[in-house]
């Protein structure tokens, strides 16, 4: 991690992480894979804000990442090894045998002149993609599509991975980063590895313009609202929320309450739900 001098109270509490150690130098995204346009910010198609606290910050040139691995049995080369403003992970560069770049999301470990291969037949080592019943039990996976040739959907943000428990007719039981076991068909793809940039959770911003300038704008708590604004508004000075359960902006109940739908087509493919931690 890098840590800076403490000239002001924000910079004494402000860490991030070292990219000259992971990253290519001197290398601009490549131009054939890489567009512009407007981000939604938190709007809808009518401009309204649909979420909050989303808005501002620098431009970004989005990096189309390869998800669907469609390229089977050819070779490719890490080039180069590239920072991605629109993830936490990094992205690859790679060059495949018959002279096609793609980027990829790179996995921990693997550096620039490795090879990748998107087989059934690929060896068990980080960054090559196989099938989820080529790959033994232990073994830890990130990119996991939900469905054959859907595209990775799950496992994608910095140091996450998934351990494959055990198989069991026709599905794989994957142990997910909450602690959830999850059925997932054995036909689905999977890469090998952890997702790259695991020191990602442990930066701290340290001052409100680092938020600003990843397009976070301000919370603000509902207990220093008006009465009007909030239903935990109003009163002189501080006050109590003043009913048994908290509530949102909108009235619905919050803090601890369960949000997912109990009819939601893939709960019968949760084995274990996830693991609650305790507060301390």
């Amino acid at each position: 991690m890098k840590t800076y001098k403490p000239t002001s109270p924000s910079r004494r509490n402000m860490t991030g992480i070292l990219y000259r150690e992971f990253l290519t130098p001197g290398v601009k995204p490549e131009k054939s894979l890489t567009k512009g346009g407007k981000r939604a910010v938190g709007r809808n198609s009518f401009g309204r804000i649909t979420t909050r606290h989303k808005g501002g910050g620098n431009k970004r040139v989005f990096r189309v990442v390869d998800f669907k691995y469609e390229k089977m049995d050819i070779p490719a080369t890490v080039k180069t090894i590239e920072y991605d403003p629109n993830r936490s992970g990094f992205v690859s560069l790679i060059g495949y045998a018959d002279g096609e770049k793609r980027y990829i999301l790179v996995p921990k470990g693997v550096s620039v002149g490795d090879k990748v291969l998107v087989s059934e037949k690929a060896d068990i080592k980080p960054g090559n993609r196989l099938p989820l019943n080529k790959i033994p039990s232990g073994t830890f996976v990130y990119n996991i599509e939900l469905k054959p040739n859907g595209g990775a959907k799950l496992i994608r943000s910095a140091g996450s991975y998934a351990e494959i428990a055990a198989h069991d007719g026709g599905f794989a039981l994957l142990k997910m980063p909450s602690g959830e076991v999850r059925k997932v068909e054995e036909k689905a793809w999977a890469s090998i590895g952890q997702v790259s940039n695991d020191e990602n959770r442990l930066v701290k911003l340290g001052k409100a313009g680092r938020s600003r300038h990843l397009g976070i704008r301000p919370t603000v708590r509902g207990s220093v609202m008006n009465p009007v604004d909030h239903p935990l508004g109003g009163g002189e000075g501080r006050q109590g929320a003043g009913m048994s359960k908290p509530k949102n902006k909108w009235g619905k109940p919050i803090r601890g309450v369960k949000t997912r739908n109990p009819h939601k087509y893939s709960n019968m493919l949760i084995v274990q739900k996830r693991v609650k931690k305790k507060k301390k």
